[in-house]
């Protein structure tokens, strides 16, 4: 939550033609635009940790309640300044473009209606979040923006989780269990007990994956201690994770703790002003591990300590949510990535890493492969670098003693930059204009990478940038890559095999998410708005043959107005991500995107979600 502010003939045809693309990418030894550096080893010494199981949990069906409350923002949802480092001033293996470099600039994309394929369906709102809770949890929920979207989806189940509710679907929509509270699915305090006056454990930044090779859903969630009577962190923090027992999500699962609190308590390591947390928690998985990185901020000083990445193996996670009843702490190995960056520029942020569309794993290389990508955009200009990082030996993670190794190489990407605010279609505000305040901006936060998925050899993900049209005034729009990870031996490689833009002439889009599955074919989800759109929720096809036109998914009805938006600012929260998945039998592309409808809304906020289904 925390935002840095300011017919198979056909296939196989495709497979035949692919596989010869990414063969003759590797073949070609004349490296260009988008050369590869030496990879470099990340010279970290790990520390194992052990996970603590909480019990376990399942889902409850929220009751309505009455929003009309006292207490409705949380005393401990305040912004952090950014992570991005300064420079450090080593000249870089890879140099930046100059500090004059424009930001790009791109002809706008054409918006047209759905396609025939396209299905979808209101995902969880503001108001459900808000009363979601039962029993000593009703009426327990803070208001909050922005939702931060998860996505993960079976064939026979859809799972749409935000902070901090969760729910499941069918694919048709139909609800089957939910919306629960995230703090009661974890068993956590309630958010706030408005009788008493006493605050609960803080969570933000679910992120949710359904392994097909497994069968097994996953849901992650940051959690922060705070003082009873008054709100404020004090920790320590955690990354808290959830398996489910089966392949049903309405069932029950198994919920552990990890410690993020890095201030050589509990076992973890001494890290420069830790205590700390570990914001948005960022997940992924191959045949082998699941993985968790963080950006580590300390809990009571500024500061930035960059991107720890967390190794668990998925076996041990499955096997210890299968027997529910044996007492089994999985052994976790963390890698302090934060200064591997340093000498292009600052330290490491936002490692993604990524996830599989299916059971046919690639990275079986080096004894197991994990990938992740990052940007390199450290001082709020614009830049044309991205990393591509791997952890290697992940086969070790099912050992008591794991032998992992990260290691990252920098490659030249198309120009990206700081996005800009985000301009709305002028409508009615009745809470902004309540509080003497106008229509507010969405908040684009920053370029930092947003989720990966590795499907037909190409890791494929995006960012917000700047747009930039001389004679107009600056735009946000997405820049996509999809990068092709190889070795030279032990030194690895990566190549762009696509990148572009998604830009709308005059309005905006931002937070995209890709899915793809494990054919090449991909759909990416983002929000469209501006001048002449409330912010909906959009998507566009995409592969390595090319993308498609824009589609509005769910027009948005009014504009963002919700209680971040007002002055002096008036920089509404919006989206942190979005999510987008391909179905396990490769059938479809989920998506799950903010926007605003006609939905109920609270006195404090409007915003809604939308799930869409693309066949493909």
């Amino acid at each position: 939550m925390r935002s840095f502010p300011r017919s198979r003939v056909s296939v196989t045809l495709s497979l035949v033609a692919l596989s010869a693309l990414l063969a003759s990418l590797l073949a070609f030894q004349t490296f260009g635009s988008s050369a590869h550096a030496a990879s470099t080893s990340v010279k970290s010494a790990s520390t194992l940790l052990k996970l603590t199981s909480l019990g376990t949990t399942h889902l409850v069906t929220g009751s309505s309640v009455s929003n009309n409350q006292s207490l409705e923002v949380n005393p401990a949802a305040d912004d952090e300044a950014s992570p991005k480092a300064e420079v450090s001033g080593q000249k870089p293996p890879l140099n930046p473009p100059p500090a004059n470099t424009p930001p790009p600039n791109p002809e706008g994309q054409h918006v047209t209606s759905n396609n025939p394929g396209f299905s979808g369906f209101n995902g969880l709102s503001h108001l459900d979040q808000r009363d979601a809770g039962t029993d000593v949890y009703a009426n327990t929920q803070f208001s909050l923006e922005p939702p931060d979207q998860g996505l993960c989806v079976s064939n026979k189940f859809v799972l749409d989780t935000i902070n901090t509710a969760l729910e499941v679907r069918s694919p048709s929509g139909t609800l089957l269990s939910g919306p629960t509270a995230i703090n009661q699915f974890f068993g956590l305090t309630p958010e706030v007990d408005r009788t008493t006056v006493t605050f609960g454990a803080f969570s933000s930044d679910p992120k949710c994956y359904f392994d097909p090779d497994t069968g097994h859903w996953f849901l992650t969630v940051l959690e922060i201690d705070t003082d009873p009577a008054t709100g404020a962190e004090i920790g320590p923090s955690h990354a808290l994770i959830a398996v489910s027992e089966t392949s049903n999500p309405t069932g029950d699962w198994r919920t552990f703790s990890l410690n993020t609190t890095n201030d050589g308590t509990d076992g973890t390591p001494s890290h420069p002003s830790c205590p700390c947390f570990g914001d948005q928690p960022l997940i992924g998985a191959d045949a082998n591990g699941f993985y968790i990185t963080t950006n580590e901020f300390p809990l009571f000083e500024n500061g930035f300590n960059g991107s720890q990445v967390y190794a668990i193996s998925k076996n041990a996670l499955v096997e210890a949510a299968s027997h529910p009843n044996v007492s089994f702490s999985p052994t976790v190995v963390l890698i302090d990535a934060s200064q591997a960056l340093a000498p292009y520029g600052g330290l490491s942020y936002s490692l993604q890493p990524a996830t599989q569309p299916s059971r046919d794993f690639l990275g079986r290389e080096h004894n197991g492969t994990e990938y992740f990508l990052s940007a390199l955009q450290f001082v709020d200009t614009v830049d044309n670098r991205i990393a591509v990082w791997a952890l290697t030996n992940t086969r070790s993670l099912d050992r008591s003693f794991p032998q992992v190794s990260l290691s990252f190489t920098v490659i030249t990407s198309e120009l990206y930059g700081q996005p800009v605010p985000v301009t709305q279609k002028a409508g009615p505000t009745p809470y902004a204009t309540s509080q003497g305040s106008t229509e507010g901006f969405l908040n684009s936060n920053d370029d930092r990478m947003n989720q990966v998925v590795y499907a037909a050899g190409v890791l494929w993900s995006g960012l917000n940038t700047i747009i930039q049209v001389p004679g107009q005034d600056p735009r946000t729009g997405i820049a996509y890559f999809g990068v092709v990870p190889f070795w030279h031996g032990n030194q690895l490689g990566g190549r762009l095999a696509k990148q572009g833009y998604v830009s709308v002439k005059g309005n905006n889009v931002l937070f995209p998410s890709i899915g793809v599955n494990a054919f090449g074919e991909g759909v990416m989800s983002f929000t469209l708005s501006g001048p002449d759109y409330y912010p909906s929720a959009a998507y566009m096809p995409i592969s390595l043959w090319g993308t498609g036109e824009i589609h509005i998914a769910q027009a948005g009805a009014a504009p963002e107005d919700g209680f971040t938006c007002v002055a002096p600012d008036l920089l509404c929260r919006w989206g942190d991500y979005s999510a987008a998945v391909a179905s396990p039998d490769g059938s479809s592309i989920w998506l799950a995107t903010e926007d605003i409808t006609n939905e109920p809304r609270t006195s404090l906020a409007n915003w809604d979600t939308f799930i869409s289904r693309v066949r493909v």
